[in-house]
């Protein structure tokens, strides 16, 4: 069998997976749990996979119009079916396309908010898996953390929100790709638990916005026994949203 199934957010979720390709983990669960998205709007899913964060930032917010588009065709066609496992085709759809290259299904100027988790390694950098589906949603391809933040001020409507969750090792690359078209931009610190250095950011910005920049004081995944935080754990189990602002 080259799939199988498990389950999000306590159950809301059902998800099929590749067995030899890249695994959800928890990010993308933090990351749906972090866009501060309302009924009636628009939200595009940059890199969507296997469709977890669409699919997480739809059973926590009822009411919206999601796409996904991703370059692997074989994920998005999984992540259809997991919409259809859902029950949410009416409202998320994934598309197979290059984002430097968006099909029209994906209007410029029209999306309330974009959400991505790209590529956290620059080209020809670390060791890539020798799966290639886990290089691509590891290490950049021909699209470049540029590219991603470029795609997403294209299709945001003005004033409109983007978050992205990335390693916080290389964070100064994603604020230079941020700086001249995003402002009022929030750093959320992802701990692994107290005294801990963060591995994980989330940042969130808005399109032609000039206010300034704030560091929040972010959130502790664990406790000092390892165990999930009491937040950590109500994010991944009961789908409570993660305020960042």
């Amino acid at each position: 069998m080259s799939e199988y199934e498990n389950s999000l957010l306590g159950g809301k979720v059902r998800l099929l997976q590749k067995l030899d390709g890249y695994r959800t983990a928890i990010d993308p669960i933090l990351l749906a749990a972090s866009v501060p998205a309302k009924a009636g709007e628009m939200v595009l899913d940059l890199g969507c996979g296997v469709g977890a964060v669409s699919l997480c930032l739809h059973a926590r917010v009822s009411g919206l119009t999601v796409l996904g588009l991703d370059v692997q065709k074989p994920l998005v066609d999984l992540a259809r079916r997991n919409s259809a496992l859902n029950n949410c085709c009416d409202d998320v759809r994934f598309l197979d396309g290059d984002l430097l290259t968006p099909p029209a299904d994906i209007p410029s100027g029209r999306f309330d908010h974009v959400m991505a988790n790209p590529p956290y390694l620059a080209a020809n950098s670390g060791n890539p898996s020798s799966n290639a589906a886990k290089a691509l949603a590891n290490v950049e391809g021909k699209a470049v953390l540029v590219d991603w933040v470029r795609a997403a001020h294209r299709a945001l409507k003005p004033g409109g929100n983007i978050t992205f969750i990335y390693r916080a090792d290389r964070i100064e690359h994603l604020l230079v790709a941020l700086h001249g078209g995003f402002g009022e931009l929030v750093i959320f610190p992802l701990w692994p638990a107290r005294g801990k250095d963060a591995k994980r950011v989330i940042v969130a910005a808005r399109k032609g916005v000039a206010s300034p920049a704030r560091i929040s004081p972010g959130l502790a995944l664990h406790n000092d026994d390892g165990s999930f935080s009491g937040k950590a754990q109500g994010i991944l189990n009961n789908a409570e949203a993660l305020s960042i602002s």
